[in-house]
This record gives structure tokens, sequence and C-alpha cells, in this order.
């Protein structure tokens, strides 16, 4: 019997080498299985925040009909309770969650990364945030899904610090992708906002990432349009100029609401900001019941998102109040200041529509849903100076292509006008006040001892 000839050192050195790039990649490969769960996690998160913020909003509804009066009660009741929650039993939820997920990306102190995008905080942010809805708070369930995102995601990659920051991106990126049904606004605002520059390592796990939990929200609700399709055009012509008009009125009021929720959570000076802070849940009360008064004074439909009504003034069905655009200014605002955890995209969305809907009568040849659009890119970029995320969300929620110039030169103006009137970028300017109360502990992070021990 012929013995097989021994291997050549050639074949053998080879054969090492395949042995030692395979158990080289297993490594990255598990890491990036694990990632993509990650992401598919985000998706299941997102849908099921979704349905939690709609049935939130029809307990509220359900209990204010026997009476709109009765909001009076229960909205500064269910206020200070979210705050208290917040504040009390899941530290670090306050707010939108953006801001949060911002500065756990630029902190290098892990205690305080680990306590910004932790599960406990991100299970705190699902509840107070369908408990303050249900109580007819003026927020929308994006801001707190990024949150939930990056917290998920931080879970799954936290066994590599070094790609910490990036893990986070992701899956905030994809919680906007996830939320709206928007993959390609997910990937900008990770980019322009979450980040504000591109790294190349990172753009592999946020497309991944966005796609896991894109697929996952699709596989579950189907594939949808966000406020359903709709073919509005702006020919060329004395209708533009409805874009410089709403441009600058979007700034101006995006601007405005940027200044005083930055002052708010800075701290007002003297007796009122000692007062607030002193007494942060007796204030979330009054806040709720500024809220309720403008619920009355809207016929209760400044409450809530203000997705069914900005989704009726962009189809025509109903043009809603007439003060509705103002009025739920002021109930975003005060909900915002409040500390409720709670998001800005979507009313902020419904303010713009609002703002869309007042010039109709100045543009009568401009169809109704292209004012609309313009109006939503207009304050949702004055709110968020984010101008590119801004005009890609929006054609993204209603597929309108044909809008895609009116709304990038809407979204140029307005950021423009909003910098003059807030120079810093909301969310940005949130994360730094959040990393400067932490640091000086007027905001103490609270992480687990077990965590406390392990980073130290």
């Amino acid at each position: 019997m012929l013995e097989p000839a021994p291997a050549s050192p050639l074949s053998r050195t080879r054969w090492a080498r395949l042995r030692g790039a395979a158990s080289d990649a297993a490594p990255l490969w598990r890491q990036r299985l694990l990632f993509i769960i990650g992401g598919f996690c985000v998706g299941l998160a997102a849908v099921a925040m979704a349905k939690l913020a709609d049935l939130a909003q029809d307990v509220f509804r359900s209990v204010t009909a026997p009476s709109p009066f009765v909001a009076l009660a229960v909205t500064p009741i269910g206020f200070a309770i979210a705050v208290f929650l917040s504040i009390r039993v899941f530290p670090n939820s306050q707010g939108s969650g953006i801001p949060q997920v911002i500065a756990a990306r630029h902190t290098a102190d892990a205690a305080v990364r680990d306590a910004l995008v932790s599960l406990r905080t991100a299970l705190g942010k699902i509840l107070a945030m369908t408990f303050g809805l249900a109580c007819g708070a003026s927020t929308g369930r994006e801001g707190p899904t990024v949150q939930v995102g990056a917290a998920i995601m931080a879970a799954f990659g936290r066994l590599d610090a070094e790609r910490l920051p990036g893990v986070i991106l992701a899956g905030g990126a994809a919680g906007v992708a996830a939320a709206f049904n928007t993959p390609i606004a997910g990937i900008v605002f990770g980019i322009e906002e979450l980040s504000r520059t591109y790294e190349a390592r990172t753009s592999g796990l946020i497309i991944a990432t966005v796609i896991a939990a894109g697929l996952t929200a699709l596989a579950i609700q189907g594939d949808y349009t966000y406020f359903g399709t709709t073919k509005a055009v702006l020919p060329f012509g004395p209708g533009w100029l409805a874009v410089a008009i709403l441009g600058v009125l979007g700034g101006i009021a995006g601007g405005v609401f940027g200044r005083v929720t930055i002052l708010f959570a800075r701290g007002l000076p003297g007796r009122m900001g000692t007062a607030i802070r002193r007494r942060p849940i007796v204030f979330g009360a009054l806040c709720g019941l500024g809220v309720a008064l403008c619920g009355l004074a809207s016929g209760g439909t400044v409450y809530g998102t203000g997705y069914e009504e900005a989704r009726a003034m962009l189809h025509g069905t109903d043009t809603g109040h007439p003060a509705y655009a103002p009025l739920k200014f002021l109930a975003t605002v005060f909900s915002s200041i409040s500390g409720i955890p709670g998001g800005l995209f979507a009313p902020s969305l419904s303010v713009g529509a609002g703002m869309g809907v007042w010039l109709h009568g100045l543009f009568a040849e401009v169809p109704l849903g292209a004012l609309v659009l313009i109006g939503m890119t207009a304050y949702l970029t004055g709110a968020l100076q984010a101008p590119i995320t801004a005009f890609v969300i929006v054609t993204e929620m209603t597929q309108d292509h044909a809008m895609m110039i009116p709304l990038m030169v809407t979204a140029l103006i307005a950021d423009a006008v909003s910098k003059l009137i807030c120079r810093e970028g909301l969310y940005h300017a949130l994360a730094g006040i959040i990393l400067e109360k932490a640091e000086s502990g007027a905001a103490p992070v609270t992480a687990s001892p077990r965590k406390l021990e392990r980073n130290a």
C-alpha cells in the first residue's frame, strides 16, 4: 500500500495561515452577529413603544371623554407622577433621550455613560413616556426610542469598550429609523446630529443595525409610509414666496423653542430658578396645568404626539383649530421644560403643519399639502437645527420626492434664522448641560454598585 506523501513545508505554512485567519475572524463575526441581534431588539422595542404610545393616547381620550375639564386634574397630577418617576425612580430618563445619547458618546467617564444608556434607564424611559402620554403630554416617542435603542446596543457592545461610542451611535440611529420607518433619515440623523461627523469605521455598523431594526419593524407592522403617500408639488413661481415666509417663521419659532428649553434646563436665575430646583415635581404639575389649559383652548387637539392632526392637515381632511399651531407650540414647551420623558419630532412636525395651514389663505394657488410639508420642515429645522435630517425625514415620511428641492431651501432658511436666535443646537446644548451637572455633582449619576466597582 502506498503511503501518502508528507505535506511540504509550504503547504503546512499556508494551512497554518488559513487556520490563524479563521481563528482571528471568528471573534469578529461573533461580535457582528451580536450587533445584528441587538438591531433586531431595537426594532422590537420601537414597535412596542409605538403600540404603547397609541394605547396611552386612547386611554387619555377615554378618560376625558365625559368632560374635557377632567384634564385640569388628570394632566397636572400625571405630570407630577411622571417627573417623580424620572427623577427618583429612574434617574437619567428625563426629557427627550437624544441629549443623553450624545452625552454618553462624548463622556470619558464610564460610570456616567453606563447610567445614561443603561437598560434600567431604558425601562424607565418607556414607562414614564407612556404614562405622560396617557395624561395628555404633548410629546413624541422618537427621542425615547433613540435612548432605548442606544441602551440596547450598549448592552450588546460592552465587551468592546473601544467601539462602544460607535455602538451607541448605531443604536440611536436605528431607533429613529424603526420609529418612523425611515431608514435613510435614521442614518442621516446619526451622522448629522448624534455624531456631527462622518466616521468611516462605524458606517457599516450603523447601516447593519438600521437594517436589522428596520426589517424587524417591517416584519411586524408591514411596509408603510408614516404620514401616507402624498403627491403635492410646488410649481416654480410666486408660490415659492411661501418657502421664504415659512422658512423664516419656522426658524424664529424653532429658535425660541430651543432657547426657552435650554434656559430652563440650565436653571432660571433668582428665586424662581431656586424654587423650580427645589420643587421639580410641583413645577411639573404646573406645566401639566399649562398643557391642560392649552388643550381646553384648542378643543382637545393639542394633546399627545399630534400625529393624527398633522396627517389630517397634510391630506386636507381637516385643517384643525384656527389657533392650533401656537397652542401646540405652547403645549410642547410646557411638556419639554417640565422634565417628563418624551420626544420632540412628532410634536414639532405637528406645529409646522399648523403653520403651513396658516399660509393657505395667502397662497390659495399652492396645494395645501405642499404648504404643510414646507411648514413641517421649517419648524423641525428651526427647533433641532438639523436641516438635512429635517428635509430627509419629511420626504421619507411622505414619499413625496417632487418636494425635495423646496424642502431643502426651506431647511437652509430656517436653520440660518434659528441660529440667529439660539446659537447652540438644542440637543448638543442639553447634552453639555447633562455632562456639566454630572461632573459638578448637581445631578448625581446612579449606576449599580457592581458597575461602579467594575469601572473603578
